[in-house]
């Protein structure tokens, strides 16, 4: 089993240096990551929103270790939002944030989170867009909903991830299922222990059926985020049994892994969006995706052997 292995690679600074060295890590990143600045990232933005298809923005880099780091991931995305005023996308580009980039992990983390983020909110809120707030590793999910039912005081349509994976999560999704409510719903992509998660994957893809089938049949806003065609006709076939028009929901993947997918959906009627990272601190975020299919793993080894 590659992924856990992967995964704990990602916390290493030995493993993110030989990474970063190698001869074809630059040519793999781009696949996964849409620019290193917000001028590389407005033209796939634009080119997205001609095509039918929606965005969610994610600066990278939940490694930080000061506050000063925190207020700096805070500016980023406030920066980003003054981009995406000009623009004028509104709800076409929303974003989706990591608590533990705005402190979370720290001294008082999360009170310095929920103070880093309330005014990326506030000022999404004000270009008639929104942010959805990203689920990380188990330890972090109670400080998570926390911070997510104190912004949606304010800012209802806030949105939060759940996880397939954890144990607890078909509780979470019966809470979060109410009237007004946004949640993305994502297999899990953390290493986490056997006794906080599912690790055979066939049980995850049972669980995401139960829970997907909790959000369809809620009062709130389900957002599905999978690249598996079979979860998601599933979610396709729940959707129609619970009565849902197709601007009730949508389907969410990553930037560059099935984009001939994404355009198919948005062709039907579906709402997609496309989940695009950006940033020079993209380290964590690439080993996550090579963890979660062996076939980014193989293209990243062939790339680095065919390079230098």
């Amino acid at each position: 089993m590659l992924g856990p292995v992967i995964l704990a690679a990602s916390r290493s600074d030995k493993m993110r240096r030989f990474v970063s060295a190698a001869p074809g890590t630059k040519q793999v990143v781009a696949r996964f990551i849409a620019g290193e600045s917000v001028d590389q990232v407005v033209p796939i933005i634009v080119d997205a929103a001609d095509r039918g298809l929606e965005v969610t923005l994610d600066v990278v880099g939940e490694d930080i270790t000061t506050v000063e780091q925190s207020h700096d991931a805070r500016d980023a995305y406030l920066a980003l939002i003054d981009r995406l005023k000009d623009l004028g996308l509104g709800t076409k580009a929303e974003m989706s944030v990591k608590l533990s980039m705005f402190g979370q992990a720290l001294e008082d983390g999360h009170e310095l989170a929920l103070a880093n983020v309330r005014p990326v909110v506030e000022a999404a809120a004000a270009i008639g867009t929104t942010v959805t707030l990203d689920a990380e590793d188990h330890t972090t999910l109670d400080s998570m909903f926390a911070i997510h039912d104190e912004l949606r005081k304010d800012f209802p349509q806030t949105g939060c991830v759940i996880q397939a994976y954890l144990f607890r999560t078909e509780a979470d999704a019966r809470r979060l299922a109410g009237n007004g409510s946004r949640v993305r719903i994502v297999k899990g992509a953390y290493k986490e222990p056997a006794e906080v998660a599912y690790q055979d994957k066939a049980e995850i893809d049972k669980a995401y059926v139960r829970i997907l089938r909790i959000l369809m049949e809620g009062e709130g806003y389900p957002m599905i985020g999978s690249h598996d065609p079979r979860l998601i006709a599933i979610a396709q076939e729940l959707a129609r049994r619970a009565g849902r028009k197709l601007d009730e929901y949508e389907f969410q993947m990553l930037y560059g892994i099935r984009s001939d997918e994404h355009l198919r959906l948005a062709a039907e009627g579906h709402r997609m969006r496309v989940y695009t990272a950006y940033g020079t601190d993209w380290y964590g975020y690439f080993m996550r995706r090579l963890a979660e299919k062996p076939a980014n793993l193989l293209f990243f080894g062939r790339s680095i052997l065919t390079k230098g």
